[in-house]
């Protein structure tokens, strides 16, 4: 595997929907089949576990929406995707959905059946949480495919041949035979092969198609890839006689990482946070969605906090108009950015726009914080998980909160250690959080818990800045936070079937939805059965 970067993996997509690991990831995982099928799809059939997250969530949160986007050719921000169902039928592209046992071992298991009038496909792909997927498997061959690099895939019966041909063609990264149903060549490399490289693969007998699944990922791929760092402890011995701040260090890991100058890093950020901000903004204009439950409050609560009838704290009660404002734009489809996930979108930029602003700070200040908040979730990421289905809430919130303090510490012109600790209490006051979304949608207990996670993130900061002592390191906790994750009850990891869940309103909450839309609820005997 790669190691993390911070704008595949911990801030970003820039998206639509309510989740980064059912909506982004599926649309990745769409595009990927468009371009296995050469751009041409008329028959899809889609097949869930029933043990795992997407029987019960795979419409109301969105994976369908994402994973015919994909099949479309969209990008995570096309404004159709709220259309997705009319969308699909103009286009003549026919989705069958089954529960099925397939035997799948991760709880976000797409197993994708392709056709059209040329040919057939089989695609396996897994949403690894934050919008990051992986591709175990196509036609029975397994592959590791997370959409970093262009996939070139050469069916043949004869691979000796097209292998000694690739192997005069130096400008790749790797080159494997995949043996399955049907075996290919599979060459990764940074750009699409040329021309003339195709011309000579397809005259070699025993080759039958050539498909190439171009990249899904901002932050590409390559060969001999390495960072200066992958845990908070490296990070420390790196910067010894260096005495950068947090978010330097992030700027030189993203930088190697991603292959770029650390002005473009720098710039990259922004571009972030002016989307963040922009989101945050029209989320205080008001926002209207059909299909959700919770609806237009942050322009009340605006109205309080002006009026002084809230509980003073100026930076808090920003805070959660922020984070607010951010969840009601995500749940009216309006554009967001993950961070570190489309759950927990709220958290980490209602945290620290929302300190900038009580402060009267400006924008290079929270690009600052937004960088040592994505170093802190590139260690996340490389210990743990973002994804709720693996991990519970505490995978989302939980990492938000903790990137969050870092941030708001370097805001407060505190120290790196100071960040650190900051980070290590907020994740330590965040194991355990489940994941039990009220009726399926991410909404409720969503937002009250990204606004817990925003406050946590002000408290542990300030006891940081405070000097408390946090006693566990940074990394001996986000060790545990994957433990934890593990041993949560798979009923309380995002499946709707424990917690508020299965609570008497949010059935009720969930059947009404599903009498408005003519449909009917998906945690009912009907998720056993085929959905059309």
């Amino acid at each position: 595997m790669m190691p993390s970067s911070i704008f595949n993996d911990v801030i970003g997509p820039v998206m639509r929907g309510p989740s980064s690991s059912h909506c982004a990831a599926s649309l990745r995982i769409g595009r990927m089949c468009l371009d296995l099928m050469g751009g041409a799809i008329t028959d899809v059939l889609i097949e869930y576990d029933p043990t795992g997250s997407l029987a019960t969530t795979h419409k109301s949160q969105g994976s369908d929406m994402g994973l015919f986007g994909g099949f479309l050719g969209w990008e995570a921000d096309d404004p159709r995707l709220e259309n997705y169902q009319a969308e699909i039928s103009a286009a003549g592209i026919y989705p069958v959905i089954e529960i099925k046992d397939i035997g799948a071992d991760h709880p976000n298991t797409y197993q994708i059946n392709l056709k059209n009038g040329e040919e057939a496909h089989q695609l396996i792909a897994l949403s690894i949480g934050g919008g990051m997927i992986e591709v175990i498997s196509i036609d029975g061959a397994g592959v590791n495919m997370t959409g970093g690099y262009f996939e070139n895939l050469i069916f043949t019966s004869n691979p000796e041949s097209v292998t000694a041909l690739l192997n005069t063609y130096k400008d790749y990264d790797h080159l494997q035979v995949c043996e399955g149903d049907k075996s290919f060549v599979n060459l990764k490399s940074q750009g699409p092969l040329p021309g003339t490289m195709l011309d000579e693969l397809s005259s070699i007998e025993g080759v039958n198609v050539i498909r190439t699944l171009r990249p899904v990922l901002p932050v590409k791929s390559r060969k001999n890839l390495s960072v200066p760092f992958s845990t908070c402890e490296e990070m420390l011995v790196y910067n010894e006689g260096k005495n950068l701040d947090l978010w330097e260090l992030a700027v030189d890991y993203e930088s190697a990482r991603g292959n770029i100058s650390k002005e473009q890093v720098y710039e990259q950020m922004r571009g972030i946070v002016q989307i963040m901000s922009d989101s945050i903004k029209s989320g205080l204009k008001g926002t209207e969605y059909k299909d959700r439950i919770l609806g237009y409050q942050s322009g009340n609560f605006k109205t309080q906090m002006d009026e002084g009838k809230l509980v003073a704290g100026d930076s808090l009660n920003r805070i959660i108009l922020f984070v607010t404002a951010m969840m009601e734009v995500k749940s009216s489809m309006g554009v967001i950015v993950a961070a570190p996930t489309a759950g927990s979108c709220g958290a980490l930029p209602g945290a620290l726009l929302g300190v900038c602003s009580a402060l009267d700070l400006d924008e290079d200040a929270a690009v600052k914080a937004m960088l040592a908040a994505g170093m802190i979730g590139v260690f996340i990421s490389e210990r743990a998980t973002f994804a709720a289905e693996v991990g519970g809430c505490q995978a989302e919130c939980g990492s938000g909160s903790g990137m969050a303090a870092a941030g708001i510490v370097g805001i407060m012109g505190g120290s790196l250690d100071q960040a650190l600790a900051a980070s290590s209490m907020a994740l330590q006051n965040s194991l355990g959080m489940i994941c039990d979304p009220v009726a399926n949608r991410v909404e409720a207990p969503c937002l009250g818990r990204n606004v817990m996670a925003a406050s946590n993130a002000l408290s542990t900061a300030n006891m940081a800045l405070a000097d408390y002592d946090h006693l566990v390191p940074l990394d001996q906790v986000i060790e545990a936070m994957d433990e934890v994750g593990h041993a949560m009850a798979h009923e309380l990891r995002c499946t709707g079937l424990g917690g508020l869940s299965i609570s008497k309103a949010s059935r009720e909450i969930e059947a009404k939805l599903a009498i408005m839309s003519g449909e009917e609820p998906l945690n009912s005997a009907a998720q056993k059965f085929k959905f059309c």
